[in-house]
Protein backbone atom coordinates (compact mmCIF):
# COMPACT_ATOMS: atom_id res chain seq x y z
CA UNK A 1 0.00 0.00 0.00
CA UNK A 2 1.13 3.45 -0.84
CA UNK A 3 2.71 5.77 2.42
CA UNK A 4 1.87 9.08 2.30
CA UNK A 5 2.93 12.52 4.09
CA UNK A 6 -0.41 12.94 5.26
CA UNK A 7 -3.56 11.44 6.07
CA UNK A 8 -5.43 10.31 3.23
CA UNK A 9 -8.67 12.38 2.33
CA UNK A 10 -10.15 8.50 2.42
CA UNK A 11 -9.49 4.61 2.46
CA UNK A 12 -12.71 3.67 2.29
CA UNK A 13 -15.85 4.50 1.14
CA UNK A 14 -19.17 3.77 -0.15
CA UNK A 15 -20.51 4.99 -3.70
CA UNK A 16 -24.68 5.01 -3.59
CA UNK A 17 -25.33 4.60 -7.11
CA UNK A 18 -28.85 3.69 -7.76
CA UNK A 19 -32.09 4.25 -5.80
CA UNK A 20 -34.12 1.46 -7.08
CA UNK A 21 -35.01 -0.14 -4.29
CA UNK A 22 -37.43 -3.42 -4.35
CA UNK A 23 -40.62 -2.22 -2.20
CA UNK A 24 -39.53 0.56 -1.37
CA UNK A 25 -41.80 4.15 -3.20
CA UNK A 26 -40.49 6.99 -3.92
CA UNK A 27 -41.79 8.64 -0.25
CA UNK A 28 -40.07 6.11 1.70
CA UNK A 29 -36.62 6.45 -0.86
CA UNK A 30 -34.97 9.10 1.50
CA UNK A 31 -35.64 6.77 4.98
CA UNK A 32 -33.93 3.94 2.84
CA UNK A 33 -30.92 6.17 1.68
CA UNK A 34 -30.49 7.39 5.39
CA UNK A 35 -30.40 3.61 6.91
CA UNK A 36 -27.88 3.22 3.36
CA UNK A 37 -25.92 6.01 4.90
CA UNK A 38 -25.89 4.92 8.50
CA UNK A 39 -25.29 1.45 8.09
CA UNK A 40 -22.22 2.53 6.17
CA UNK A 41 -21.00 4.44 8.49
CA UNK A 42 -21.52 2.06 11.72
CA UNK A 43 -19.53 -0.81 9.41
CA UNK A 44 -16.36 1.43 8.96
CA UNK A 45 -16.73 3.14 5.65
CA UNK A 46 -15.23 6.43 6.16
CA UNK A 47 -16.66 8.09 3.17
CA UNK A 48 -20.14 8.06 1.29
CA UNK A 49 -20.84 9.59 -2.40
CA UNK A 50 -23.40 9.83 -4.90
CA UNK A 51 -23.27 9.94 -8.59
CA UNK A 52 -23.81 13.93 -10.03
CA UNK A 53 -26.66 12.85 -12.23
CA UNK A 54 -29.91 13.77 -13.82
CA UNK A 55 -30.50 10.84 -15.38
CA UNK A 56 -29.83 6.83 -14.05
CA UNK A 57 -26.58 5.85 -16.55
CA UNK A 58 -26.42 3.03 -18.48
CA UNK A 59 -24.22 0.58 -16.72
CA UNK A 60 -26.43 1.17 -13.35
CA UNK A 61 -29.86 0.94 -14.46
CA UNK A 62 -32.57 2.34 -17.18
CA UNK A 63 -32.18 6.10 -17.56
CA UNK A 64 -35.68 6.29 -16.28
CA UNK A 65 -35.03 5.11 -12.99
CA UNK A 66 -35.04 7.37 -9.62
CA UNK A 67 -31.83 10.19 -9.78
CA UNK A 68 -31.84 12.89 -6.86
CA UNK A 69 -30.03 15.74 -7.10
CA UNK A 70 -26.58 15.34 -5.49
CA UNK A 71 -26.14 18.56 -3.03
CA UNK A 72 -29.94 18.47 -1.82
CA UNK A 73 -29.20 14.66 -0.99
CA UNK A 74 -25.62 14.81 0.48
CA UNK A 75 -26.82 17.68 3.27
CA UNK A 76 -30.05 15.26 3.68
CA UNK A 77 -27.48 12.27 4.50
CA UNK A 78 -24.96 14.87 6.51
CA UNK A 79 -27.95 15.21 8.88
CA UNK A 80 -28.63 11.74 9.75
CA UNK A 81 -24.91 11.11 9.97
CA UNK A 82 -22.05 12.07 12.03
CA UNK A 83 -18.58 10.70 11.11
CA UNK A 84 -18.52 9.87 7.41
CA UNK A 85 -16.92 12.54 4.74
CA UNK A 86 -19.67 13.40 2.07
CA UNK A 87 -18.50 13.83 -1.44
CA UNK A 88 -20.02 13.64 -5.36
CA UNK A 89 -18.24 10.97 -7.03
CA UNK A 90 -18.06 13.20 -9.12
CA UNK A 91 -19.34 16.68 -10.02
CA UNK A 92 -20.02 17.39 -13.73
CA UNK A 93 -18.29 21.15 -14.32
CA UNK A 94 -20.33 21.56 -16.71
CA UNK A 95 -24.01 21.27 -14.46
CA UNK A 96 -23.32 24.56 -11.92
CA UNK A 97 -21.50 28.02 -12.62
CA UNK A 98 -18.18 27.36 -10.06
CA UNK A 99 -18.81 29.41 -8.10
CA UNK A 100 -22.06 28.56 -6.93
CA UNK A 101 -20.68 24.94 -6.44
CA UNK A 102 -18.04 26.70 -4.59
CA UNK A 103 -21.09 27.86 -1.93
CA UNK A 104 -22.99 24.52 -2.34
CA UNK A 105 -20.26 22.64 -1.15
CA UNK A 106 -19.28 25.08 1.78
CA UNK A 107 -22.82 25.06 2.71
CA UNK A 108 -22.33 20.98 3.12
CA UNK A 109 -18.92 21.70 5.08
CA UNK A 110 -21.47 23.73 7.16
CA UNK A 111 -24.75 21.36 7.43
CA UNK A 112 -21.91 18.11 7.79
CA UNK A 113 -19.68 20.12 10.32
CA UNK A 114 -17.21 20.23 8.26
CA UNK A 115 -17.07 16.26 6.66
CA UNK A 116 -17.53 17.84 2.73
CA UNK A 117 -15.29 16.96 -0.20
CA UNK A 118 -15.61 18.39 -3.27
CA UNK A 119 -15.28 15.79 -6.35
CA UNK A 120 -15.15 17.10 -9.45
CA UNK A 121 -14.84 16.32 -13.49
CA UNK A 122 -15.35 17.28 -17.18
CA UNK A 123 -18.84 15.75 -17.14
CA UNK A 124 -19.25 13.04 -20.22
CA UNK A 125 -23.04 12.25 -20.21
CA UNK A 126 -24.42 14.20 -23.27
CA UNK A 127 -28.16 12.78 -22.84
CA UNK A 128 -28.87 14.17 -19.78
CA UNK A 129 -26.94 18.00 -21.14
CA UNK A 130 -29.07 17.82 -24.04
CA UNK A 131 -32.49 16.59 -22.14
CA UNK A 132 -31.77 19.34 -19.93
CA UNK A 133 -30.86 22.24 -21.79
CA UNK A 134 -27.02 22.21 -20.64
CA UNK A 135 -24.21 23.31 -23.02
CA UNK A 136 -21.63 20.35 -24.22
CA UNK A 137 -18.83 21.86 -25.64
CA UNK A 138 -16.32 20.20 -27.01
CA UNK A 139 -13.54 18.09 -24.41
CA UNK A 140 -10.89 20.71 -24.62
CA UNK A 141 -13.51 23.27 -23.55
CA UNK A 142 -14.50 21.29 -20.61
CA UNK A 143 -10.98 20.88 -19.74
CA UNK A 144 -10.98 24.78 -19.77
CA UNK A 145 -13.87 24.53 -17.72
CA UNK A 146 -12.42 22.08 -14.88
CA UNK A 147 -9.00 24.13 -14.47
CA UNK A 148 -11.15 26.96 -14.14
CA UNK A 149 -14.01 25.78 -11.43
CA UNK A 150 -11.15 24.23 -9.20
CA UNK A 151 -9.14 27.17 -9.21
CA UNK A 152 -12.34 29.01 -8.66
CA UNK A 153 -13.48 26.80 -5.59
CA UNK A 154 -10.20 26.72 -4.33
CA UNK A 155 -10.00 30.06 -3.85
CA UNK A 156 -13.30 30.82 -3.26
CA UNK A 157 -13.07 28.41 0.18
CA UNK A 158 -9.62 29.94 1.19
CA UNK A 159 -10.03 33.37 0.45
CA UNK A 160 -11.93 36.46 1.50
CA UNK A 161 -12.87 38.13 -1.58
CA UNK A 162 -10.97 36.64 -4.85
CA UNK A 163 -11.27 37.45 -8.01
CA UNK A 164 -10.21 35.37 -10.89
CA UNK A 165 -10.35 35.46 -14.94
CA UNK A 166 -10.46 32.54 -16.22
CA UNK A 167 -10.61 31.08 -19.99
CA UNK A 168 -14.31 30.57 -19.27
CA UNK A 169 -15.42 31.48 -16.05
CA UNK A 170 -14.53 34.11 -13.97
CA UNK A 171 -15.44 35.79 -10.71
CA UNK A 172 -14.87 39.27 -9.00
CA UNK A 173 -14.59 39.98 -5.41
CA UNK A 174 -16.17 36.54 -4.65
CA UNK A 175 -18.07 36.43 -1.07
CA UNK A 176 -17.87 32.95 0.41
CA UNK A 177 -19.83 33.13 4.20
CA UNK A 178 -20.01 31.31 6.28
CA UNK A 179 -16.70 30.02 5.60
CA UNK A 180 -16.01 26.41 5.18
CA UNK A 181 -15.40 24.24 8.67
CA UNK A 182 -12.24 22.19 7.53
CA UNK A 183 -9.09 24.26 7.70
CA UNK A 184 -8.34 25.17 3.85
CA UNK A 185 -11.92 23.96 2.79
CA UNK A 186 -12.98 20.78 1.61
CA UNK A 187 -10.48 18.60 0.02
CA UNK A 188 -10.43 18.45 -3.72
CA UNK A 189 -10.87 15.42 -6.07
CA UNK A 190 -10.84 14.98 -9.27
CA UNK A 191 -12.32 12.17 -11.19
CA UNK A 192 -10.89 10.76 -14.54
CA UNK A 193 -8.28 8.40 -15.64
CA UNK A 194 -6.94 10.11 -18.73
CA UNK A 195 -3.16 10.89 -19.20
CA UNK A 196 -3.08 13.54 -21.10
CA UNK A 197 -5.25 15.63 -19.10
CA UNK A 198 -6.63 14.50 -16.32
CA UNK A 199 -3.64 13.54 -14.36
CA UNK A 200 -1.23 16.00 -15.15
CA UNK A 201 -3.95 18.53 -13.71
CA UNK A 202 -4.31 15.88 -10.29
CA UNK A 203 -0.66 16.35 -10.28
CA UNK A 204 -0.86 20.40 -10.05
CA UNK A 205 -4.12 20.95 -8.24
CA UNK A 206 -6.17 17.96 -6.50
CA UNK A 207 -6.13 16.98 -2.32
CA UNK A 208 -6.80 13.15 -4.24
CA UNK A 209 -7.78 11.42 -7.29
CA UNK A 210 -10.08 8.63 -8.42
CA UNK A 211 -9.04 5.65 -11.01
CA UNK A 212 -11.05 3.14 -12.76
CA UNK A 213 -9.65 0.02 -14.00
CA UNK A 214 -7.97 -3.52 -13.12
CA UNK A 215 -4.99 -4.07 -11.61
CA UNK A 216 -2.25 -3.59 -13.97
CA UNK A 217 -4.35 -0.29 -15.35
CA UNK A 218 -3.81 0.82 -11.83
CA UNK A 219 -0.56 0.15 -11.70
CA UNK A 220 0.03 2.33 -14.99
CA UNK A 221 -1.89 5.46 -13.48
CA UNK A 222 0.13 5.75 -10.13
CA UNK A 223 2.74 5.66 -12.57
CA UNK A 224 2.04 8.39 -14.77
CA UNK A 225 0.69 11.06 -11.63
CA UNK A 226 4.00 10.03 -10.20
CA UNK A 227 5.98 11.52 -13.19
CA UNK A 228 3.47 14.48 -13.68
CA UNK A 229 4.58 15.33 -9.84
CA UNK A 230 8.15 14.92 -10.38
CA UNK A 231 7.74 17.22 -13.38
CA UNK A 232 6.30 20.04 -11.27
CA UNK A 233 8.19 19.08 -8.01
CA UNK A 234 5.10 17.97 -5.97
CA UNK A 235 5.19 15.01 -3.64
CA UNK A 236 2.71 12.58 -5.04
CA UNK A 237 2.10 11.24 -1.37
CA UNK A 238 0.17 14.34 -0.98
CA UNK A 239 -2.41 12.86 -3.28
CA UNK A 240 -5.03 10.49 -2.24
CA UNK A 241 -5.35 7.72 -4.76
CA UNK A 242 -8.28 5.43 -5.32
CA UNK A 243 -10.21 3.23 -7.20
CA UNK A 244 -13.98 3.33 -7.77
CA UNK A 245 -15.76 -0.54 -8.88
CA UNK A 246 -18.67 -2.46 -7.99
CA UNK A 247 -17.85 -5.46 -5.39
CA UNK A 248 -20.39 -8.54 -5.21
CA UNK A 249 -19.22 -9.95 -1.86
CA UNK A 250 -21.20 -12.66 -0.04
CA UNK A 251 -20.61 -15.84 2.47
CA UNK A 252 -19.67 -17.65 -0.19
CA UNK A 253 -17.66 -17.88 -3.27
CA UNK A 254 -20.72 -19.17 -5.25
CA UNK A 255 -23.24 -17.00 -3.91
CA UNK A 256 -21.11 -13.75 -4.82
CA UNK A 257 -20.46 -15.04 -8.50
CA UNK A 258 -24.62 -15.78 -8.84
CA UNK A 259 -25.04 -12.67 -7.78
CA UNK A 260 -22.08 -11.29 -9.83
CA UNK A 261 -23.66 -12.86 -13.24
CA UNK A 262 -27.47 -11.59 -11.86
CA UNK A 263 -25.72 -8.01 -11.91
CA UNK A 264 -23.81 -8.34 -15.28
CA UNK A 265 -27.17 -9.71 -17.48
CA UNK A 266 -29.29 -6.77 -15.49
CA UNK A 267 -27.14 -3.87 -16.58
CA UNK A 268 -25.94 -5.69 -19.91
CA UNK A 269 -22.33 -5.59 -18.77
CA UNK A 270 -20.14 -7.68 -21.41
CA UNK A 271 -18.82 -10.70 -19.14
CA UNK A 272 -14.86 -9.60 -19.95
CA UNK A 273 -16.18 -6.18 -18.75
CA UNK A 274 -17.52 -7.58 -15.24
CA UNK A 275 -14.47 -9.37 -14.82
CA UNK A 276 -12.51 -6.36 -14.89
CA UNK A 277 -14.49 -3.88 -13.50
CA UNK A 278 -15.74 -6.40 -10.66
CA UNK A 279 -14.59 -7.46 -7.50
CA UNK A 280 -16.56 -11.10 -6.76
CA UNK A 281 -16.20 -13.05 -3.87
CA UNK A 282 -16.37 -14.13 -0.47
CA UNK A 283 -14.57 -12.48 1.54
CA UNK A 284 -11.20 -13.81 1.75
CA UNK A 285 -11.49 -13.61 -2.15
CA UNK A 286 -12.16 -10.36 -2.25
CA UNK A 287 -9.60 -9.22 0.79
CA UNK A 288 -6.66 -10.67 -1.61
CA UNK A 289 -8.37 -8.80 -4.80
CA UNK A 290 -8.04 -5.99 -2.84
CA UNK A 291 -4.68 -6.24 -1.23
CA UNK A 292 -3.49 -6.64 -5.17
CA UNK A 293 -5.52 -3.06 -5.85
CA UNK A 294 -3.08 -1.83 -2.85
CA UNK A 295 -0.02 -2.99 -4.07
CA UNK A 296 -0.36 -1.51 -6.95
CA UNK A 297 -0.02 1.92 -4.97
CA UNK A 298 -3.94 2.95 -4.05
CA UNK A 299 -4.07 4.64 -0.83
CA UNK A 300 -7.97 3.18 -0.28
CA UNK A 301 -10.99 1.84 -2.55
CA UNK A 302 -13.97 3.16 -2.88
CA UNK A 303 -17.18 0.91 -3.38
CA UNK A 304 -20.64 0.55 -5.18
CA UNK A 305 -22.82 -2.59 -3.75
CA UNK A 306 -25.37 -3.87 -6.52
CA UNK A 307 -27.71 -4.96 -3.64
CA UNK A 308 -26.79 -1.55 -0.95
CA UNK A 309 -30.55 -1.37 -0.21
CA UNK A 310 -29.91 -5.13 1.78
CA UNK A 311 -28.35 -3.56 4.96
CA UNK A 312 -26.62 -6.57 5.55
CA UNK A 313 -24.24 -6.70 2.53
CA UNK A 314 -23.34 -2.88 3.48
CA UNK A 315 -22.61 -4.79 7.17
CA UNK A 316 -20.73 -7.85 5.23
CA UNK A 317 -18.48 -5.70 3.37
CA UNK A 318 -17.19 -3.14 6.53
CA UNK A 319 -16.80 -5.85 7.91
CA UNK A 320 -14.71 -8.04 5.43
CA UNK A 321 -12.98 -4.38 4.84
CA UNK A 322 -13.15 -1.55 7.16
CA UNK A 323 -10.22 -3.32 9.34
CA UNK A 324 -7.69 -3.90 6.38
CA UNK A 325 -8.39 -0.22 5.10
CA UNK A 326 -8.50 1.39 7.98
CA UNK A 327 -10.08 4.98 8.92
CA UNK A 328 -9.49 8.32 7.13
CA UNK A 329 -10.31 10.51 10.11
CA UNK A 330 -13.43 13.03 9.34
CA UNK A 331 -12.30 16.88 10.59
Amino acid sequence: MATSAREPVTRFGLQINSFTYPGVPDGELFERIAQIAGTAERSGFDSIWVMDHLYQIPVVGARTEPMLEAYSLLCGIAARTSRAQLGTMVTGVTYRNPALLAKMVTTLDIVSSGRAILGIGAAWNEDEHNGYGFEFPPLRERFERLEDAVRICRAMFTEEAPSYAGVRYHIDAALNFPRPLRPGGPPLLIGGSGEKRTIPMVARYADACNFFGDVDTIRRKVRILEEACEKIGRDPAEITKTRLGPVNIAATQADAERNAKRVAEVRNIPPEAAATSFITGDPDAVLEKVESFLDAGLDGLLISLPDAYDLESIELAGRTLAGRLGSATAV
